[in-house]
C-alpha cells in the first residue's frame, strides 16, 4: 500500500475514542500521514500519539461528563425509552452539521484519501458520501441485530423452536428498531435531505453497514452470534484495543492480591455516573467478607465518597486503572457492559458478570451468557445478593473459565491491527 494520507474521525467517547488509537498508531509507524478529528480533552491525547489534531470547531463537544450540565432537563426523564431517544439525538444526530462543517474544512486544507471513523460518528459518514472519499467505519460495539441483518436461524432447533425463536427476532426488531427509535430514524433522514443524499430505510445505523466501503468489526466470529447472514463489506479483525505507547503497565498493589481468595474488578465504564447500579451492590456484597479483595474504578464518579463510605481495607477504589495491568490478577469482572471491557476480560480469560440493559449493554449481557462465559442478570439495577450469588457460579463452575480460554485463544489468532491494514490496503 502506497504512502495515503488518512483521517481519523470519532466523537468524543472514550469507548468510541480509545479503540482505534492502536489501529492510527500502527498505520502511522507504516508510513502513512495519519491525523486525528475528534474534540474535547481528546486533542491531548491525540498529541501524545504522535499525531496531528484537529479540534471540532462548529460541532459541539457533547458526552457522559458534560450531559447533564448542557440539557438540565435529560436529569428529569425517567423513562428509559425517552431517555435513549434523548440521548441518541443530542449525542449522534444534533452535532452532524457541525461534524460536516469541520470535515469538510479539514479536506479543503488537507486533502485526505481516506477517513476512518467509529460507526456512531455519523457526519463522517456524511463527508465520505458527499465528498466520495473512500469511507472505513469501524464497529466498537458488537454487530447489533436490525431488520437488514439479524441473526440467522440455528438448524439444530427443530421447526417449532426455530419458528418460535423467528418470530420472537422479528418481533424484538421490529420494536426496537421500528418503535422506540424511528423518530431518532427520521431526524436522520431530515438531516440527510439537508445535504441533499438519498433517505435511508431503517435504523439510522444500518446506513453506516450498507455505505461505508469497509466496516470493521471489533472482536471475533466467535463473540458473534451463530449462523448470521454478514453484510459484505463486514471484516472481523479482532480486538481493537487502546494503543500501549509505553509497553505494559504495571499494577502496582498486584502483591496486594495474593493474599486474598478471590479478587473482584467492578465497573459501570466511564458513561454511567450513578455509582448505585453496580459499584455500590458490588461492595455491600463483600464489605464483610475479608476474604475477597474489591476492585472498584469508578470512571471519575464519587470516588472520594466512596472510600469514605468503604474504608475497609480490602477495597481498592480509584477513578482509573489500567484493565491490562490488573486482569491478570482478578478472578472475576463485575460490569455493567461495556464491549472494550468484556474484550479485555475474555483476552484475559476471566468469567463475567454482567448487569447492564440500555444503550446496548442487553445485546452484550446476552453474548456474554449465550457464549457460555459468563452470567447476565438481566438489570441495570442489580441487588448485593444478586451479585454475590453470580459471583459465586461463575467461580465455583470451572466451564465458565473454560469458555473464556477458549474464546482468548480465539482472540490470539486475530492480530487487530494487522488484519486491519490488510483490508484497509485492499480497499485502497
Amino acid at each position: 500500500m502506497k504512502i495515503q494520507r488518512i483521517l481519523f474521525a470519532t466523537v468524543p467517547l472514550d469507548g468510541h475514542f480509545s479503540p482505534l488509537t492502536g489501529l492510527a498508531v500502527h498505520l502511522k509507524q507504516l508510513g502513512h500521514d495519519v491525523r486525528w478529528y475528534v474534540g474535547g480533552h481528546y486533542g491531548a491525547r491525540v498529541a501524545k500519539l504522535g499525531l496531528v489534531h484537529y479540534p471540532s470547531v462548529k460541532a459541539p463537544v457533547i458526552n457522559q461528563e458534560n450531559m447533564d450540565e448542557l440539557f438540565p432537563e435529560r436529569k428529569k426523564i425517567k423513562n428509559p425509552i425517552a431517555r435513549a431517544r434523548f440521548d441518541v439525538k443530542h449525542t449522534f444526530l444534533s452535532p452532524i452539521p457541525g461534524y460536516v462543517d469541520d470535515l469538510v474544512q479539514i479536506h479543503n486544507e488537507w486533502p485526505f484519501d481516506l477517513i476512518v471513523y467509529d460507526l456512531a460518528c455519523l457526519g463522517a459518514l456524511f463527508v465520505q458520501e458527499l465528498l466520495a472519499v473512500k469511507g472505513v467505519a469501524v464497529g466498537v460495539l458488537p454487530l447489533f441485530e436490525s431488520a437488514s441483518n439479524p441473526p440467522s436461524d440455528d438448524p439444530g432447533q427443530n421447526a417449532i423452536a426455530r419458528s418460535l425463536t423467528r418470530w420472537a427476532k422479528r418481533a424484538k426488531i421490529h420494536f426496537q428498531f421500528n418503535i422506540i427509535m424511528k423518530p431518532c430514524s427520521v431526524m436522520f433522514n431530515e438531516l440527510r435531505a439537508r445535504y441533499g443524499l438519498p433517505q435511508e430505510p431503517g435504523f439510522m445505523f444500518d446506513a453506516v453497514f450498507r455505505n461505508a466501503n469497509l466496516y470493521l468489526q471489533s472482536g471475533v466470529p466467535g463473540f458473534d452470534y451463530p449462523h448470521r447472514k454478514l453484510s459484505p463489506n463486514v471484516r472481523f479483525v479482532g480486538p481493537l484495543l487502546p494503543n500501549k505507547s509505553n509497553g505494559k503497565a504495571v499494577f502496582a498493589q498486584a502483591g496486594e492480591t495474593l493474599k486474598y481468595k478471590r479478587v473482584i474488578l467492578a465497573t459501570q465504564g466511564t458513561f454511567e455516573r450513578n455509582v448505585e447500579k453496580i459499584i455500590v451492590p458490588t461492595l455491600e456484597a463483600y464489605k464483610n467478607d475479608p476474604d475477597t479483595m474489591v476492585i472498584v474504578t469508578t470512571g471519575g464518579s464519587g470516588t472520594t465518597e466512596l472510600r469514605k463510605r468503604y474504608p475497609q481495607p480490602h477495597f481498592l477504589i480509584e477513578d482509573f486503572i489500567d484493565y491490562d495491568a490488573i486482569m491478570p490478577y482478578a478472578s472475576v469482572y463485575v460490569t455493567n457492559g461495556g464491549y472494550g471491557g468484556v474484550m479485555l476480560a475474555l483476552q484475559h480469560r476471566l468469567p463475567i458478570v454482567v448487569a447492564g440493559v440500555y444503550e446496548g449493554k442487553d445485546d452484550i449481557a446476552a453474548r456474554v451468557q449465550s457464549n457460555g462465559v459468563g452470567i447476565d442478570l438481566k438489570t441495570e439495577t442489580p441487588k448485593a445478593g444478586q451479585i454475590r450469588r453470580a459471583v459465586e457460579t461463575v467461580l465455583a463452575d470451572h466451564q465458565y473459565r473454560r469458555q473464556a480460554q477458549q474464546l482468548s485463544e480465539e482472540f490470539r489468532s486475530y492480530p487487530a491491527n494487522e488484519i486491519a491494514t490488510g483490508f484497509i490496503g485492499q480497499l485502497l
